[in-house]
């Protein structure tokens, strides 16, 4: 399965990385469009990402996650992002989120988390 391969292929570069939450918040102003982070994040077009790393894909309440998310068995940490950034459709088949992101990387991903983990906890 071409996911699992790339996730496998992902996870000892992403155990490296380091992130860089200033870069990050640049980075996240295109995910904005559809996702809300911080004390008073909802769900929009996309869920909030409020403790997203560790958390199981498609199970937050109150959002209409598509079948494919759900049935995923994905959980949320920097190389089953990096995949799914990379090629949603590819990670997981009838997804809804359509990101055409350019040059996803591992830093990327890395900065983006660490601006989703300062950002939630900002008051």
């Amino acid at each position: 399965m071409k996911a699992l391969a790339l996730l496998a292929a992902l996870a000892p570069l992403a155990a490296q990385a380091g992130g860089d939450p200033v870069a990050g918040r640049k980075l996240f102003a295109s995910c904005a469009n559809c996702h809300a982070v911080g004390p008073s994040a909802r769900h929009g077009f996309g869920p909030h990402l409020n403790a997203l790393v560790g958390r199981k894909a498609g199970s937050l309440p109150g959002y209409a996650y598509s079948p494919g998310m759900k049935a995923s068995g994905l959980v949320w940490n920097q190389a089953t992002l990096t995949a799914y950034l990379r090629d949603p459709g590819g990670v997981v088949p009838g997804t809804k989120m359509r990101y055409w992101g350019v040059g996803i990387n591992e830093q990327k991903v890395a900065d983006l988390l660490a601006y989703l983990a300062n950002a939630q906890s900002a008051k």
